[in-house]
């Protein structure tokens, strides 16, 4: 019985799918979403600068 279960073991193969490269306009996607974050912690960041540093000087 146990020579069965290992011979059954051995002929089932698992199923591969397809992995297909990023497109171009999701990596343009990608690419706007981050920089538009960098561009709003700059000002952000100014903000800040002008808000609560500058009154300090």
């Amino acid at each position: 019985m146990k020579e069965s279960l290992s011979h059954d073991m051995e002929t089932v193969k698992p199923d591969r799918s397809e992995v297909k490269a990023p497109t171009d306009s999701s990596i343009v996607a990608s690419n706007a979403i981050k920089y538009t974050a960098y561009v709003m912690l700059f000002f952000g960041f100014l903000y800040f600068l002008i808000a609560y540093l500058a009154p300090m000087l």
